[in-house]
């Protein structure tokens, strides 16, 4: 099974616009999982059709992050980001690009874009919120 993520400011009927248009195209959804910080949803849908549906929800006016990013949950304190850094590092994978998608000034959740995402995905399992690895 692929997932998409999709980052959305939160509010009342997300999902339920998200699961309508997917319903619409014929698009199965096989698991959801929803996580909201600092006003954002970042919602991680399993789909039978990653491409169609990625192409039904960005039609949608939904912003889908790309195949590579996996997403991930940290506290929000000095030396978090530089520990996950370097964990990656140490896998043998190396981040190419990061993004701060919400904050809450307990937890951050990041898109991490990675050359090894396997690599990052095994040593980074217990912050993930989602990821697709291709």
């Amino acid at each position: 099974m692929k997932t998409i993520t999709i980052v959305a400011d939160d509010k009342v009927g997300l999902l339920a616009d998200i699961s309508y248009v997917l319903a619409k195209s014929k698009i199965n959804i096989e698991s959801v999982n929803v996580e909201v910080v600092g006003g954002k949803a970042i919602i991680a849908i399993g789909l039978t059709d990653v491409m169609r549906g990625k192409g039904v929800v960005e039609a949608a006016g939904y912003k889908v992050e790309e195949p590579s990013t996996i997403v991930i949950k940290i506290k929000d304190e000095p030396g978090e980001f530089d520990r996950i850094a370097q964990m990656v590092h140490k896998e043998g994978a190396k981040i190419q690009g990061s993004k701060v998608l919400s904050q809450d000034g307990k937890v951050s959740v990041m898109a991490l874009a990675v050359d090894k995402p396997k690599k990052a995905v095994s040593v980074l399992a217990n912050y993930l919120i989602t990821n697709e690895t291709g």
